[in-house]
C-alpha cells in the first residue's frame, strides 16, 4: 500500500500588524524568564510589558490566531519569524 498525501493546501497564516516595539517586547518576553526581566532589559516598567503583551494578544486574536498563553505566543513568534528556533 502506498501513502497518499492530503491534497488540501496548507493554511496561510496572516500575521498581525505588530509595531516594531511590540515585536521587540514579544521577542524579549518569549526569550526571557519574566516580565520584570524584560522591563529591566528594555528600560520599561512591568506594567508597560503587560500592556504590550495584552495588545499583542488582541492583535493575534483579531486575525484569527489567538495566543492566550506564553507558549502560544512563542509559537506565533516562531511562525511569523520574530524569533528563530536557534535562539531558544
Amino acid at each position: 500500500m502506498t501513502a497518499v498525501l492530503d491534497p488540501s493546501p496548507l493554511r496561510t497564516l496572516t500575521p498581525p500588524a505588530l509595531s516594531d516595539r511590540e515585536k521587540e517586547v514579544l521577542r524579549a518576553w518569549v526569550l526571557a524568564d519574566s516580565k520584570v526581566g524584560v522591563g529591566r532589559r528594555l528600560y520599561i516598567s512591568e506594567s508597560t510589558v503587560n500592556t504590550h503583551i495584552t495588545r499583542i494578544r488582541a492583535k493575534y486574536a483579531a486575525v484569527g490566531r489567538p495566543a492566550p498563553s506564553k507558549a502560544s505566543l512563542l509559537a506565533r513568534a516562531l511562525q511569523d519569524g520574530i524569533v528563530d528556533i536557534t535562539e531558544l
